[in-house]
């Protein structure tokens, strides 16, 4: 696929010979010579021109020079085009030092000093490295070359736009990591040459630190390992290698599974846009006296991804996380709704039941938020209001389920009260246009709203996420509510809720309530405003017009939370869904485009409602878009798509 500013990395451990720097060059250069093509990044661990267990042989006048002719030699025999970053010891102002070469077309562009020496525990560097604040040197002569060095220098690729920032090993550990600093100053890729060795639960910690350090810093993180090579005199060295991107690890090996390569693409784009959006995290003035080194790569054209591209990214994968974050969500509606009750002093609430996943969703929010605060189930009034295409099965999942969960059930029938609304505005019932649709939604609105003052309630609207992206309510009808619910949580998510929900119903032998709420999953999405067919099943199939929820959801995931273009998110939607054809997701990203900009006015007036996720529209928080926008640019873009 195209590039789309993904910044392919390689974290490296190499077999290490003790004191033998030429043999260390040599396996790391046969791993930058067998690395994948587009790779544009290695990183080698700490000290790995030398071996980091060296310890008084770093005295050695022969091992010193040794590594430096390496380094150099390193640097000119490295692959063109490729930038890399290796540890190495070197004497600088007659002090050696911890270093970490950046090596790029035959070059050494700089050296970064190790800042913080460890001499705890098995760690006994004071012992022969100096730190970098001890360093006045600004610049060394490696060869015939003349090189910064120091622990404020930032490598920057003009053509990728990736900047690099280097720490070594205990730099991570301390209360303010180097990055930290290196971040402020404008680095978005951060690498670690490390060689931090293996005990009980360190691996467990390591990772969260890497984790934690991208996510804080917005960044891509890098981080390459000792491995089991080094000395075994009293130390393990696993390899532990990650790579990270903004809080999420996008590879790693273990000790169990160690590899001499570790592939990772990281999306300087969700970088650069999480950086715009949150601009508190690096707010902070960066420190003084930041050399920034330029180079310019050669930035291949395509990419083979290997980072795993979600098909559906608002539902964790892994079923008991699954469940956990449906669990967490509910909870999280249902104390939203009970504190709004509790504030306003209402003991009643109105709301349609359809037996479709939203209106569910609903009544079990409800249910649980009464249950919370010790209403009586029934005052909840639970209203269906079948019409022109309502179907027996959606009614009989509704009247099974209020009647479950105790709610005060009633059914009002709008056929002759809509009808009746045909007959005054002069519409004709065969005419099954829009109007034939949205009046049978409104008047239906209408009953809750005037329900809710029969009964002092509000009404608890019932639409989430996804209808809300695409305008599919009707502007004041079932896009209006006095509390919107599920506003904030998105199609693919409601059903997978719902289910969860079947499921604790199951565990506590709840069979009549799992076996409604399981058919209600299964059933197709559908407003049900035209008439079933002959054999009484769902006419009228949302998915059928607008496309599947599916993709939808995918595009409004990428959209909305990275901000990525028409054409990305379609040449990532193909990765995420390789049996649905591509015209298909091309109509559907259309579709999802042209309705997202046409129907902002009606998120414009949303209601309030609880936020659940990092995605949500309510005009007073997250989303502020015109509602008259020009939607050509976006448009355009979709057009050009092969």
């Amino acid at each position: 696929m195209k590039r789309f500013n993904y910044y392919k990395v390689a974290a490296a451990t190499p077999p290490v010979h003790i004191g033998n720097p030429k043999k260390n060059v040599d396996g790391m250069l046969e791993i930058a010579r067998g690395l994948d093509t587009d790779t544009q990044l290695v990183v080698f661990p700490e000290l790995a021109v030398s071996g980091y267990t060296c310890q008084d042989l770093f005295y050695e006048e022969a091992l010193l020079e040794a590594s430096q002719a390496e380094l150099l030699r390193m640097a000119k025999e490295l692959p063109a085009n490729l930038a890399c970053v290796v540890g190495v010891p070197l004497v600088v102002e007659g002090k050696l030092i911890n270093g970490a070469a950046f090596l790029f077309n035959g070059k050494v562009l700089g050296v970064y000093i190790k800042s913080h020496i460890p001499g705890y525990n098995e760690y006994y560097e004071p012992r022969w490295f100096t730190p970098a604040r001890e360093i006045q040197t600004r610049q060394i002569t490696l060869g015939n070359q003349t090189v910064p060095v120091g622990d404020r220098i930032l490598f920057l690729d003009r053509a990728s736009k990736a900047c690099i920032g280097i720490e070594i090993c205990e730099d991570l550990w301390v209360a303010i990591p180097v990055s930290s600093n290196h971040a402020l100053a404008g680095a978005n890729v951060l690498v670690n040459c490390s060689a931090s060795n293996e005990v009980i639960a360190k691996d467990d910690y390591r990772r969260e630190l890497v984790r934690h350090q991208s996510a804080a810093t917005y960044s891509g993180y890098v981080y390459a390992s000792a491995g089991r090579d080094e000395s075994s005199s009293d130390l393990v060295f696993s390899g532990h290698d990650l790579i990270a991107e903004n809080g999420a690890i996008l590879a790693q090996t273990t000790l169990y599974d160690p590899q001499p390569v570790l592939y990772g693409e990281i999306d300087l784009q969700h970088l650069r846009t999480d950086r715009l959006h949150f601009k508190t995290s690096l707010e902070q003035p960066a420190l003084a006296d930041y050399r920034v080194v330029e180079f310019s790569s050669s930035v291949p054209e395509t990419i083979e991804l290997t980072r795993r591209i979600d098909a559906y990214p608002f539902v964790p994968s892994d079923i008991d996380q699954r469940i956990a974050r449906c669990h967490k969500i509910l909870t999280i509606q249902a104390c939203a709704l009970a504190t709004r009750l509790k504030k306003i002093g209402c003991t009643d609430v109105v709301l349609g039941i359809s037996g479709g996943l939203d209106s569910t969703l609903a009544l079990l929010v409800v249910a649980k938020a009464f249950n919370m605060l010790g209403y009586e189930p029934s005052h909840i009034h639970a209203i269906t209001m079948p019409g022109f295409g309502t179907t027996a099965r959606t009614k009989s999942n509704a009247d099974q389920l209020m009647e479950i969960l105790g709610a005060s059930a009633r059914e009002i029938s709008i056929v002759d009260g809509v009808r009746q609304h045909f007959a005054d505005i002069g519409h004709d019932e065969s005419t099954r246009d829009i109007t034939y649709e949205n009046s049978q939604a409104r008047y239906r609105t209408m009953l809750l709203m005037d329900l809710a003052n029969k009964h002092n309630a509000i009404v608890i609207g019932t639409g989430d996420l996804s209808e809300l992206a695409l305008g599919w309510c009707t502007y004041n009808g079932d896009h209006m509510s006095m509390y919107a619910i599920n506003a904030s949580v998105p199609k693919t998510l409601v059903r997978y809720i719902v289910e969860s929900v079947a499921i604790q119903a199951q565990q506590e032998g709840d069979t009549a309530l799992a076996t409604v709420l399981l058919d209600i999953c299964d059933t197709p999405v559908s407003p049900e405003l035209l008439p079933p067919q002959q054999d009484g099943t769902i006419a009228q199939k949302t998915e059928e017009v607008l496309g599947s929820y599916d993709l939808h959801d995918f595009f409004l995931y990428h959209m909305l939370r990275f901000h990525e273009s028409p054409k990305k998110i379609f040449a990532l939607c193909c990765l995420a869904f390789p049996k649905v054809s591509k015209e298909t997701i091309r109509q559907a990203i259309t579709t999802f485009y042209r309705r997202f900009f046409t129907q902002q006015f009606k998120r414009n007036c949303m209601p309030d409602g609880v936020k659940v996720g990092s995605i949500s529209f309510s005009p007073r928080g997250d989303w502020r878009m015109p509602s008259d926008a020009d939607r050509s640019l976006w448009m355009a873009e979709l057009d050009q798509i092969d």
